[in-house]
């Protein structure tokens, strides 16, 4: 099945198989969903790329397996980012360095609240200070796209943010 038409009868064929397999790997409808999409994206571009000369089922599973781990890979870099952030060596702070640290806390607590990719972007944006293009490099977006899910997520953390506060 080395053609594009029939590598995308191919995926056609067995998009709910990799959905439910990917499903079965997150336990996640809405993982499995966004881990299916990926795969039949890079699919469809090693396609058109002619990058894969005979495209086959267990080609699918090993890219959705591998875009899984890459997934895996981007939550536990945030989740050490978060971390360090609220890590200190000293037990008796001045107020300044104290609050600082309530700060970082409650940054950390926002940010675990909210979703996946929304909590990724700001992560690699803010915390990572990588640049737009970098982080749609990493998030496997186009930039346009990245712009618009940093508009969203900078609208989510300053929602949660102020919820119970005075604070405009």
């Amino acid at each position: 099945m080395g053609s594009a038409a029939g590598g995308y009868q191919l995926i056609d064929a067995h998009y709910q198989a990799l959905y439910r397999y990917a499903y079965r790997l997150t336990g996640s409808w809405s993982v499995a969903e966004d881990l299916t999409s990926e795969t039949f994206l890079a699919a469809v571009a090693a396609l058109q790329r002619g990058a894969v000369p005979d495209l086959s089922v267990a080609w699918l599973i090993r890219v959705a397996r591998n875009k899984l781990v890459d997934q895996w890979r981007r939550e536990e870099r945030e989740e050490r980012k978060r971390f360090r952030l609220l890590e200190s060596s000293e037990d008796d702070e001045p107020d300044d360095e104290l609050e600082e640290r309530f700060e970082r806390a409650r940054v950390h607590t926002v940010l675990t609240g909210l979703g996946a990719h929304h909590r990724a972007a700001l992560t690699l944006r803010y915390l990572d200070g990588l640049s737009v293009p970098d982080v749609a490099d990493h998030l496997g977006r186009t930039v346009h796209a990245t712009e618009a899910l940093l508009v969203r997520a900078r609208r989510a953390f300053r929602a949660r943010y102020h919820e119970g506060t005075d604070d405009d």
